[in-house]
This record gives structure tokens, C-alpha cells and sequence, in this order.
């Protein structure tokens, strides 16, 4: 039941917040639209490269472990 409660809340807060954010553009210049764009889309490229580079080191320690238990022989 709470969960039903958190949900009625959540909707009218994300909808209010809708709301300011669509205003908060209206007196924007298209110039300034642009600019924000490219500012977003360098943050989503530079959180994108920090999950790949966490991707790619496990991977990396994964296949290291692999290879050096690999090629170790007898002995």
C-alpha cells in the first residue's frame, strides 16, 4: 500500500517539475538552447566514457587473471 502512496506522490512533484522546467525555457534564445544542448551532451559523453572505462578495466583484470593462470605450466 505504501507503494501506491509514493507513486500518487511522485507523479504531481515530476509534473510540477515538467512544468518549471518547460517555463524556464520559454524565454530562452535559440542560441542559448544550443548551447545548453552541447553542454548536456558533453556531460552524457564524459559519464558514458567513465561506465566504459569501468566496463572495459573489469574486463581487463578478468582476462589478465585468465591469461596469467593460463600460462603458468607445471611446476
Amino acid at each position: 500500500m505504501s507503494g501506491w502512496l509514493i507513486v500518487l506522490l511522485r507523479l504531481p512533484y515530476l509534473a510540477v517539475s515538467s512544468v518549471f522546467a518547460f517555463i524556464r525555457l520559454l524565454p530562452m534564445s535559440d542560441m542559448d538552447k544550443g548551447i545548453e544542448i552541447l553542454t548536456l551532451r558533453h556531460q552524457l559523453a564524459v559519464l558514458q566514457r567513465q561506465v566504459d572505462r569501468r566496463r572495459v578495466t573489469r574486463r581487463t583484470v578478468l582476462s589478465r587473471q585468465r591469461f596469467s593462470t593460463g600460462s603458468r605450466g607445471p611446476g
